[in-house]
């Protein structure tokens, strides 16, 4: 008998029979229409799997980083970007290249310009020029967007909606607590 196509849910079905014992194997075969060896194969693969269809694999190498490993990256980008290698390698026992680490950061959603910016915010010599060139001004002039409220990208169709801009204003108290997302007035 040539290699034919069996659909899941007769496979499923004929497991059932089987299982609630209604009819004998034999009856079973002769009404859905495959061998034993056939039945036994999928009987097997149901008990081991879970499904009597075989996972497709993926194709190339097993991943080194698992999503634990991926979450624990992502974290150490947040406080430790400059230690990530090392710190993998102590905290975790996993040693990777750090093309692998890249690779596995755009996965996760991290763009050259997303850590380019977290490398930027933890600079401390361009932290301190923002607050020294920010503390020139008194705490009135200061203005700041919130994010959240303005969108650069124009809706669609006749639904265009003018953008809202929410305005907050700082005492010199909290100057040294401005976001990256503050804009300041420049002079001249």
């Amino acid at each position: 008998m040539p290699n034919r196509h069996i659909s899941r849910d007769v496979k499923i079905a004929a497991l059932n029979l089987y299982e609630q014992g209604h009819l004998s194997i034999q009856q079973i075969l002769d009404c859905v229409g495959f061998s034993c060896s056939t039945f036994f194969r999928i009987l097997h693969l149901w008990r081991t799997t879970g499904d009597v269809i075989h996972s497709r694999r993926r194709a190339g190498r097993f991943r080194i980083l698992h999503n634990d490993d991926i979450d624990y990256l992502l974290r150490l980008i947040r406080h430790h970007p400059d230690e990530i290698l090392e710190l993998l390698k102590h905290n975790r026992f996993i040693s990777a290249h750090y093309t692998t680490i890249h690779r596995e950061l755009e996965r996760a959603g991290m763009s050259r310009t997303i850590l380019k910016e977290i490398a930027m915010e933890r600079s401390e010599p361009s932290r301190m020029d923002y607050v020294r060139e920010a503390s020139q001004y008194p705490a009135e002039y200061l203005g700041f967007l919130d994010e959240t409220s303005k969108n650069d990208k124009p809706l669609a169709g006749a639904y265009l909606k003018f953008l809202k801009y929410q305005v907050v204003y700082l005492s010199a108290s909290t100057l040294l607590a401005i976001s990256r997302t503050a804009q300041c007035p420049r002079h001249g």
